[in-house]
């Protein structure tokens, strides 16, 4: 078996999170937030209701039965030791690594995983390569001492609480993810956000430019519409409403100086 539950648990703040062991932990991907990727938790306690792609993916391979086992993280005890057979063997081939495909290397709430994630990162730097992380929870401001060529981001779909704790119920508030993720900008770090999974206004009516104006610091913004979701779909003009955003997100970080990338499938030809 390629993992097996372990009796150890870690208990944090009233959580307790189990462990699970693996033979690999370097993947290839072909996502653009790097060419090899590192998933050192199954499962993850923020609980996205877009619906969450990795969830899906889970159970659609016998990793999860349900959102509430997959609200249930393990962490992957022994991912240092496997890394440190790994690095070497694929140190010459990688050009970054993401953390993580799917789960999220700074989950809100559990100090091990990022205590893990910090450990990863450092030994991934310590062989050259570098790093990138997206999180909905807090960026440390421990990362500011590893390698600046790693780049950082958060995920932020609006700025409405209400609508984070009906659709992010486990992840960290709006207004701290973009704290932390500035307090890293301001000490030199490279700094990104997705905005991804954006939602139509039959969804929730919000302020592109508010949420636009918010992140103006960071050096560089992902934008991408929601999937999976048929109300999508159900809102009169939804492509048309996608092309625009997309368009003024090119704009605005043209005006700003700043990377872009638009997600495949955002952008279409009417």
């Amino acid at each position: 078996m390629e993992q097996q539950l372990q009796e150890t648990q870690y208990l944090f703040v009233g959580k307790i999170m189990k462990t699970i062991i693996r033979k690999t932990m370097l993947y290839k991907t072909g996502v653009e937030y790097g060419d090899y990727t590192v998933n050192h938790v199954q499962g993850c306690s923020h609980g996205c209701k877009y619906p969450c792609y990795a969830m899906m993916l889970a159970k659609r391979f016998g990793k999860a039965k349900s959102y509430e086992e997959w609200c249930e993280p393990a962490l992957v005890s022994n991912a240092l030791e496997i890394l440190d057979k790994e690095i070497p063997k694929l140190k010459d081939k990688i050009q970054s690594v993401q953390l993580c495909f799917s789960t999220d290397p700074f989950m809100y709430g559990y100090d091990e995983v990022k205590q893990m994630s910090l450990r990863i990162i450092e030994k991934l730097n310590a062989a050259g390569i570098k790093c990138t992380a997206l999180t909905k929870g807090l960026l440390p401001i421990e990362l500011r001492n590893l390698s600046h060529d790693n780049e950082y981001g958060i995920t932020l779909i609006s700025l409405n609480e209400k609508y984070r704790e009906e659709t992010e119920p486990g992840a960290a508030p709006y207004t701290q993810r973009i704290a932390a993720l500035k307090a890293l900008h301001d000490s030199g770090c490279k700094t990104w956000v997705s905005i991804e999974p954006y939602p139509t206004p039959n969804i929730i009516e919000q302020n592109f430019e508010e949420l636009l104006q918010a992140i103006s610091f960071t050096d560089k913004i992902i934008f991408g519409r929601l999937n999976y979701n048929k109300r999508v779909t159900e809102f009169k003009g939804y492509k048309e409403y996608f092309n625009k955003l997309a368009y003024r997100v090119v704009e605005f970080c043209g005006e700003n100086g700043k990377q872009y990338h638009i997600k495949t499938g955002t952008m279409v030809e009417l």
